[in-house]
């Protein structure tokens, strides 16, 4: 990682003992020593100082103190210890002037948080540590007590190991950006350092499950998913793949590093049949007990420790010393050369160090990841959280979460809200990990999620009860299981695209409402609801079905606009500027998943556990805007991504829907970038959503200019409101053009059947459902009103079975479909 720990001195403002730090017109550092000794070195959170910039401001110093003003804030110093009543930032631009202006030592109160180091043991809500975006304009981040880096002891591979500031100080950064959330955190991440760029197949489906597998049973095993036609990409082994149950004059099993051979006779090989499989492969460990004597790398780590193997003594955990690092990491390559590709940290035993304030966590994800990318691998670690600037070391580890609709329903404010820390490559236990209870909805709901989560990896406890596979469960369940898998393989290359624009433009996967809709006081109203890439929102539903019903329910505010079930092409209007707010109902195969107007969404058919460049393409398109989309392709070689070589191929997608005179049209330019990342051909196919039924005319246009048409296949499915383009294999260096002569508007919700499909699931009176029916057929949404007077309750006449009731749950759903529009 590149540092510019350094500040501009064209920004610095200087006392004795005090120095202030203008970064960005935005952007404070604030410090104060005592001993007028001030800290330039990187930390464990900050990375750079200088962003090649001189911000805009002004000086004024006066007998009271000093004033720096910039466009977005004014601060006012009196030259001596920080104080409440000496150091204040009055945040520009803001709409409340009550909280807009800091005192040092404030308490953040209208801060928007930001997450917390594990979800262990965790039943629902639990508190989450701040972030740097808040309602009042102004975040702190503290860096006071952060190790330098770069002044001290490295491993033999030079990778920075953390030492301890020489002299205390104060040393804080100050958000000052208001409401304009993204660009705080643009600014955070080049303080703190840029996203990672995760490797392709990090993206798709991880199976992991706490059990005492043999390769044959684990190999078993991906054959059924291959079988099913359920993709995975990253095979997890929990701890039983290394010996855990030791002479116990060794201690405890629970840290190893030598295979259980009774279980996996031959690692290597086990290894290659996976990757033949196209899975990449962690391991478990846990590191706390160091090395013991029965492990098969003691004699090797004992001897470059200095230790004699006889003496069995054993090496103690500890990432202060670059000596056992250098060992430690050196038994982890032997490991790697025998297959694996990364490793998956575990530990859970607290914060001490033989170095005070120093956590091992953060030691460990520090020297873990710097290490992954030994011999040009991708780097990547699996970790726990250890603090602010933990996303330099993706993918986190969220811990074992109880098995309940508690814990489902805390998940995706959870995900949303670490975005403003900076953290987005979050992996849950998806299902829940252990006690808890069975319930074939809550796992159904909770695959729904994990397709829209960072990371989608199953897992469960030592339990015959618990396993995640999706023909554990019966029906729905089953099915809704398998096609949430199935569509998270589906949506890697807009994944992986979503993964360049982390890396590049500091824009996570899963971002809160709040951060594109900051004056929407409905967009922090809603923190089940998140931001899925640019195109989507995703309310997931965590709670049960309603019994009456039969569906789901979630609560869902839809900006202004026009918005599309991503499903089945149903449209939704909010014509507001303050959006609208609207109760939205699904059976249990599927969650509400919204697309903007003019969404595009590249997907890739079915192509197993492939996570190749596609070859056949399936792009989602939705009606009633212009819209473009570029998608990122690279070769998977890590090294060429770093030197520049593997710049991403560009495949730039444009849906032009409106335009004076014009005819709409979908158009897919040629491959641009670089192009050795693409494949030289394509098969297309287009999916036009929501959209009326209407006559195309594909064409292409080749290398010399000639327009060409397209012999596409073309087909209706009026069950998704669905126009079908099917493009037969083209040079993707050719332009594919599909217009609408006639008009590409949107299709008319089917309110009278999608109303029909309600009253069909619902459990109720059968009268009931014939009256509800005859009234939508008659008077379409005006039937709402009837709704209320469809009661009645028998007379003791033997013969009068006329009983009466619309439950809450029904009237409710039906109002939704009636409402839509």
């Amino acid at each position: 990682m590149q540092y510019q720990s350094v500040m501009n001195p064209n920004t610095v403002i200087q006392g004795d003992h005090w120095r202030i730090g203008v970064i960005t017109e935005s952007l404070l550092r604030l410090e104060w020593s005592d001993t007028a000794t001030f800290e330039d070195f990187p930390t464990q959170t900050i990375a750079n100082r200088d962003f090649g910039v001189t911000p805009q401001f002004t000086v004024e110093r006066t007998p009271d103190g000093i004033t720096v003003e910039t466009p977005s804030f004014r601060l006012c110093y009196d030259g001596h210890r920080f104080s409440q009543e000496g150091l204040s930032v009055y945040v520009k631009g803001m709409p409340d002037v009550k909280t807009n202006t800091w005192h040092y030592s404030d308490s953040p109160d209208g801060n928007l948080r930001g997450t917390a180091r594990t979800l262990d043991w965790a039943n629902g809500e639990i508190p989450l540590d701040t972030g740097v975006l808040s309602r009042d304009g102004w975040a702190v981040l503290d860096d006071s007590a952060g190790f330098t880096l770069g002044n001290g002891p490295t491993t033999g591979d030079g990778i920075p190991l953390p030492t301890p500031r020489e002299h205390e100080e104060i040393d804080i950064y100050l958000f000052c950006h208001g409401h304009r959330y993204t660009d705080a955190m643009r600014d955070f991440y080049q303080l703190t350092g840029q996203v990672p760029l995760l490797p392709r197949y990090a993206l798709g489906n991880w199976w992991s499950r706490f059990h005492r597998y043999t390769d044959d049973e684990y190999l078993s095993l991906v054959d059924r998913f291959a079988d099913e036609h359920i993709p995975f990409t990253v095979a997890v082994l929990d701890m039983d793949w290394h010996i855990v149950d030791p002479d116990p004059k060794y201690g405890s099993g629970w840290t190893g590093y030598t295979w259980n051979t009774d279980l996996f006779p031959d690692p290597q090989r086990f290894l290659a049949s996976l990757h033949d499989h196209g899975y990449r492969v962690t391991l478990n460990v846990h590191p706390r007990d160091g090395i013991r004597a029965f492990e098969d790398a003691y004699p090797a780590m004992a001897s470059a420790m200095g230790i004699d193997p006889a003496s069995q003594t054993p090496i103690e955990f500890d990432p202060t010393d670059p000596h056992f690092l250098d060992a430690y990491l050196t038994m982890h390559r032997e490991l790697e050369r025998q297959g694996v590709d990364f490793w998956w940290i575990d530990w859970q035993q607290g914060s001490l160090t033989r170095q005070p304030g120093l956590d091992p966590l953060w030691s460990l994800n520090h020297i873990h990841y710097l290490d992954s990318q030994h011999d040009g691998r991708w780097p990547i670690a699996f970790s726990r959280y250890a603090g602010p600037g933990s996303h330099r070391y993706p993918i986190g580890f969220s811990g074992d979460t109880i098995v309940t609709w508690q814990s489902l329903a805390f998940q995706p404010y959870f995900t949303a809200t670490a975005s403003n820390i900076g953290y987005c490559w979050w992996s849950h236990d998806i299902g829940g990990h252990m006690f808890g209870y069975r319930d074939e909805d809550l796992e159904a709901r909770w695959y729904q999620l994990g397709t829209f989560s960072p990371i989608n990896r199953l897992h469960s406890t030592v339990s015959t009860f618990s396993s995640k596979e999706p023909w554990n469960y019966h029906g729905q369940a089953r099915t809704a299981a398998t096609q949430a898998l199935r569509l998270r393989h589906a949506l890697l290359p807009y994944l992986y695209t979503m993964n360049w624009r982390t890396h590049l433009y500091g824009e996570p996967l899963v971002q809160p409402m709040y951060w594109r809709y900051s004056e929407s006081d409905t967009a922090y109203a809603v923190p089940d609801q998140f931001s899925f890439g640019t195109e989507l929102i995703v309310s997931p539903i965590v709670e049960p079905n309603d019994g009456e019903c039969q569906r789901g329910r979630a609560t869902v505010w839809m900006p202004q606009g026009l918005w599309f079930d991503f499903f089945d092409g149903r449209h939704y209007r909010a014509s507001s500027k303050l959006g609208r707010t609207i109760e939205v109902w699904r059976a249990l195969e599927r969650m509400p998943v919204f697309a903007k107007a003019g969404a595009i969404i590249p997907m890739q058919s079915w192509t197993n556990n492939s996570i190749d460049n596609p070859a056949a393409m399936h792009v989602l398109v939705f009606p009633g805007a212009d819209n473009s989309f570029t998608m990122y392709e690279d070769n998977g070689v890590y090294a060429d991504v770093q030197d520049g070589i593997n710049s991403p191929g560009l495949c730039r997608t444009q849906f032009t829907w409106t335009g004076s005179g014009s005819t709409p049209s979908f158009t897919i330019s040629p491959a641009s970038g670089n192009t050795s990342s693409v494949p030289e051909s394509r098969q297309w196919t287009l999916t036009f959503r929501g959209i009326r039924e209407t006559t195309v005319h594909v064409e292409h246009v080749s290398a010399d200019g000639t327009k060409v048409p397209i012999p596409a296949e073309i087909s209706y499915d009026r069950d998704t409101l669905s126009l079908i383009v099917r493009i037969p294999t083209i040079d993707t260096g050719h332009t594919v053009t599909v217009s609408f002569p006639e008009g590409a508007n949107p299709a008319d919700n089917p309110l009278v059947k999608d109303a029909h499909k309600v009253l069909h699931d619902a459990r109720m009176p059968y009268l009931t459902k014939e009256q509800a029916f005859s009234a939508i057929a008659e008077s379409g949404v005006n039937a709402i009103a009837q709704f209320g007077t469809m009661e009645h309750t028998s007379s003791s006449d033997p013969q009068d079975c006329s009983d009466s009731h619309m439950p809450d749950g029904v009237r409710r759903a039906l109002a939704e479909v009636l409402l839509r529009d």
